[in-house]
């Protein structure tokens, strides 16, 4: 049986990479999550500047560990003291030389499905930094949109409003209500169909689940 999904996922993933291609993405594939971190930083030229957007893909894959051995200035507001100074940090990132972070969901025709809280994430994606590097597990390749937004919606943002404390309906019952709460994060939708001008964006595909 683990032949058999093997097969399965490599043509998937094989799809998936043609399809982002044909949109003027580049793509890239990884195997394992272990090897993961390693790969982005060969895309980081050293003394960069790198943001990174809110991911749990980035911290199973070691991503931090891996920059504190690297000469690059990390743009990274989790631990910052005040709202303040977290949102100054986040605007610093549009300046970055390099944004790395995870997609919500990337369809197997090729397009970029997230939502996102305030939209600093997904509006650094799409103009800013000039290089921006997405790394995506396999358990984010959908079949098309419609999957996608059922992906995200049903599954991503409770878990994700879960894991950040939030008081929202679906951090309680695990199911969307496309709620008022004045803690939802699902607040800006962004479908990347192709690359934005100006912006060059790698997906690198991992060949293990990642993240939410």
């Amino acid at each position: 049986m683990t032949e058999i999904q093997e097969w399965f996922e490599k043509a998937q993933v094989e799809r998936t990479m043609k399809a982002l291609r044909k949109n003027n993405f580049d793509a890239s594939f990884v195997p394992r999550a272990k090897d993961a971190a390693k790969e982005v930083f060969t895309m980081i030229p050293d003394n960069a500047t790198v943001g990174v957007g809110g991911s749990v893909t980035l911290t199973e894959i070691g991503f931090f560990e891996e920059a504190a051995t690297h000469p690059v200035k990390l743009l990274n507001p989790s631990p910052t003291p005040s709202i303040e100074d977290f949102m100054r940090a986040r605007r610093e990132m549009f300046l970055a030389d390099v944004y790395v972070c995870s997609s919500n969901a990337v369809t197997e025709d090729g397009k970029l499905y997230n939502i996102d809280g305030s939209g600093n994430r997904v509006g650094s994606m799409t103009f800013g930094p000039r290089n921006v590097i997405l790394v995506c597990g396999i358990n984010k390749i959908v079949r098309d949109l419609d999957e996608a937004l059922r992906r995200v919606q049903h599954r991503a943002a409770p878990m994700n409003a879960r894991r950040l404390g939030l008081k929202t309906p679906c951090a309680e019952t695990g199911v969307c209500a496309d709620c008022a709460s004045p803690e939802r994060i699902c607040n800006t939708y962004v479908l990347s169909t192709k690359k934005p001008l100006r912006t060059n964006v790698t997906v690198l595909l991992v060949g293990e689940p990642l993240g939410l």
